[in-house]
C-alpha cells in the first residue's frame, strides 16, 4: 500500500510484477487502490486497476482439458498482454497497438486473441472476488479487435481505414460520430445485465444525444 500513497508507480508496478496482491486489504479493510484514491494518488490507482499478471494470460498458451491446441500461440501473448496493460484506452491507441504488431494484425491472431479476453472477461465476473472493471476492459478491447477484423476482411485499406473512421469529425463541428459508436456499442453488447458498473456506464451515457 506504501509505494500507492507515495505516488510512485515505477515501484508500484514492481511490486505488482513482484506478486502482489492488489485485493490485499489494510488494517481498516482497503485495498492498495482504495488508499492511493483516498490521498489523491490517481496515477497509481490506474496503473493498480490496469495491472493483469502475464501469468494468467500464459494460462491459455498452453492446452487445457481436453484441447488438443492452446487457445493463444505463445508468439501473441507478449503483443496482447501489452494492450491489455495499457493505461491508455483511447480505441486508436489500441488498434495502433495492433498495426504495429505483424503477428497481431491478421484475422485469425485476432480472433485467438479477442476469443481469449471473452474468456477472461466471463473469469473475472464469476470468480469470487469479482472484477468488474477488468472485466469490461477485456469486453472492450474484444470488441475493438472485432472491428478491426472486419475492417482487415472488407475494406482495402484495412486498419489504417479503421483508424480514419475513429478520427473523423463530423462536418458542424469536428465531433468523432463513429468513434462515439463503437464505445456505446461495446458498453451495449457487455453481456453481464447485472454488472454494478455496466448499470453506472448505461445511466450516464443514455441520456446523452450524440
Amino acid at each position: 500500500i506504501f509505494p500507492a500513497n507515495s505516488g510512485n508507480k515505477e515501484i508500484t508496478w514492481m511490486m505488482l510484477e513482484a506478486g502482489a496482491e492488489t485485493d490485499a486489504v489494510n488494517s481498516v479493510g482497503r485495498t492498495a487502490a482504495q488508499m492511493a484514491a483516498f490521498v489523491g494518488q490517481h496515477d497509481c490507482v490506474t496503473v493498480i486497476n490496469n495491472f493483469f499478471p502475464r501469468e494468467r494470460l500464459d494460462y491459455y498458451t498452453k492446452p487445457q482439458g481436453l484441447d488438443k491446441e492452446p487457445k493463444l500461440p505463445v508468439k501473441l501473448a507478449g503483443p496482447l498482454h501489452k494492450i491489455i496493460t495499457t493505461t491508455n484506452m483511447h480505441p486508436v491507441k489500441i488498434v495502433l497497438l495492433v498495426k504495429e504488431n505483424p503477428l497481431l494484425a491478421e484475422v485469425e491472431a485476432l480472433q485467438k486473441c479477442y476469443r481469449v479476453l471473452d474468456l477472461i472477461c466471463e473469469k473475472c465476473m464469476k470468480q469470487k472476488d469479482m472484477n468488474e472493471v477488468l472485466a469490461m476492459k477485456m469486453h472492450y478491447i474484444s470488441c475493438i479487435f472485432q472491428k478491426c477484423i472486419t475492417f482487415l476482411k472488407e475494406r482495402e485499406d484495412k486498419l489504417d481505414g479503421f483508424i480514419k473512421s475513429l478520427l473523423k469529425g463530423r462536418d458542424k463541428d469536428g465531433f468523432p460520430v463513429y468513434q462515439e459508436k463503437l464505445i456505446r456499442e461495446s458498453i451495449r453488447k457487455f453481456p453481464y445485465c447485472e454488472a454494478t458498473l455496466l448499470q453506472q456506464l448505461v445511466r450516464s451515457i443514455a441520456p446523452v444525444e450524440i
